[in-house]
């Protein structure tokens, strides 16, 4: 046995030398060697579609490491190993031997004649055809009705870039980050809708990050996880949002990493969009982190006051509909915080003026905006829902962060945590890291605590109603 272990890692020492790390590790490393009996050297793969892809692309590399270590009569069969399969006993993924190992002579075989398996495409569209994936893109949302200002131009012309070459700029990947309601999604959805209009040929596919979650643990439970794997792989452009819900998910988050592997090594393009950048994220692998910064990160930032005018004429040009300039100054300088803030205020505008038959001006302008801010949910950080639950419970702030275990100071850091968790919806490790620099299973075990004892622990309930009338929820 070492006789081949030690042949095999003189070939893999010759192949890492001829191509990319990245290519290595996803295609070589994976490879194991079992036997060798005169020139014939068997190996195992983890799946058909690893053979079939190494034979594509890699199989003059191999016989001249083989021919190199092994003479030039060499040759090499393949065994292949059986998809992973759930553990029902633990819930990990555990190895399942092959009772069916087909061997291939790849001296003899010709990958045209072999049968590919059909791959099933995790959106279960009806009527899918073989070569025509549907996009899940909205078409709405193009460069023409994006409205470029200083907050944005940079990520802007990025995307443009990347739409008139996908895969063949140094922004790969493209990743696209900011606040909410600041037009990740339209942007990224207008880099999309350009490629399918420069080039039609090209498989462009739009993604939430839930509903790519979703469909993996959908493949696991139904035990065809690669056909998962291989349908992302034939994308020409990937489009990811909200790449941020990948923390605390370990499974997904092994799987991505293939998937971008592969599609970054064969110069398919990359883009991602997220509330915060790379550094910020917690709980995601840092091999997968650093491949996000690999390309270019672009920030949106908050529309400054002629951004904000701008984009209120453009939903109004859409619609059809003239307002006095002084209406529009008047929002655009009252209301700063986002975009999808700005065109509520617009359609309520307009409703009011339709179903009342009121005039628009100023006046009408000054009531809505004063009525639709009143009624905007206040954005809290966790440093201000420790300061409101440090007072409700007559605690300081240092205590809540201390490592104290009095009953009223546990209460308080428990109800911070908790509160923390349900209105920014941060994960738990960096609520942790701000309240008393604790690890993600404190906070998970605050906020299950608070969960268990709501309605049940007559204290606890009161606790509660009244710091959530405080947080207005």
């Amino acid at each position: 046995m070492n006789q081949v272990i030690n042949l095999w890692n003189e070939c893999l020492a010759f192949i890492k030398d001829n191509i990319d790390e990245d290519a290595f590790d996803t295609w070589f490393k994976p490879l194991v060697p079992i036997a060798l009996k005169g020139n014939t050297l068997k190996i195992q793969v983890p799946s058909k579609f690893y053979y079939e892809w190494i034979e594509e692309h890699y199989l003059p590399l191999l016989k001249i490491a083989l021919n190199k270590f092994l003479g030039k009569d060499a040759k090499l069969i393949y065994s292949i190993k059986l998809s992973q399969k759930p553990n029902k006993n633990n819930g990990h993924l555990v190895d399942v031997p092959s009772t069916n190992k087909p061997k291939i002579d790849t001296r003899n075989a010709k990958t045209t004649d072999r049968f590919v398996p059909e791959i099933k495409n995790p959106f279960a569209l009806p009527g899918l055809k073989k070569n025509h994936i549907d996009s899940q893109l909205n078409p709405n949302y193009t460069f023409d009705n994006f409205v470029e200002g200083n907050s944005n131009r940079l990520a802007k012309n990025a995307a443009m870039a990347v739409a008139g070459k996908p895969g063949g700029t140094s922004f790969n990947p493209l990743f696209i980050y900011g606040d909410v309601g600041l037009g990740k999604t339209h942007l990224i959805n207008a880099i999309g809708v350009e490629v399918k209009r420069l080039f039609p040929d090209k498989t462009v596919l739009y993604v939430s990050t839930e509903r790519f979650v979703q469909q993996f643990t959908t493949s696991v439970h139904r035990n065809n996880r690669n056909d998962f794997i291989h349908f992302y792989q034939m994308i020409d452009v990937l489009i990811v949002d909200d790449i941020q819900f990948l923390s605390g998910k370990p499974g997904s988050q092994e799987v991505f990493f293939q998937i971008f592997n592969h599609l970054h090594q064969n110069k398919k393009q990359i883009i991602l969009s997220a509330d915060r950048t790379p550094v910020d994220m917690q709980d995601v692998e840092q091999r997968l982190l650093s491949r996000f910064k690999w390309g270019l990160s672009a920030e949106l930032q908050k529309p400054d006051y002629q951004t904000r005018k701008k984009i209120i004429e453009q939903r109004l040009f859409n619609d059809g509909v003239s307002l006095p300039k002084e209406v529009i100054e008047y929002i655009a300088k009252n209301l700063k915080t986002n975009i999808r803030e700005l065109e509520g205020v617009i359609i309520s505008l307009i409703a009011h003026a339709s179903f009342d038959h009121k005039e628009i001006n100023l006046s009408l302008a000054k009531e809505i905006l004063q009525n639709y801010v009143k009624h905007t949910r206040k954005i809290y950080s966790i440093e201000m829902i420790q300061e409101i639950v440090s007072k409700y419970f007559n605690v300081n702030i240092e205590d809540i962060q201390s490592k104290s275990r009095k009953r009223e100071i546990v209460q308080a850091r428990q109800f911070a945590m908790y509160f923390a968790k349900k209105i920014t919806n941060k994960p738990y490790a960096e609520i942790g890291k701000q309240i008393g620099k604790r690890n993600h299973a404190t906070v998970l075990h605050a906020c299950k605590t608070i969960d268990g004892l709501i309605g049940i622990d007559k204290d606890f309930t009161k606790f509660y109603k009244d710091l959530e009338t405080q947080f207005s929820l």
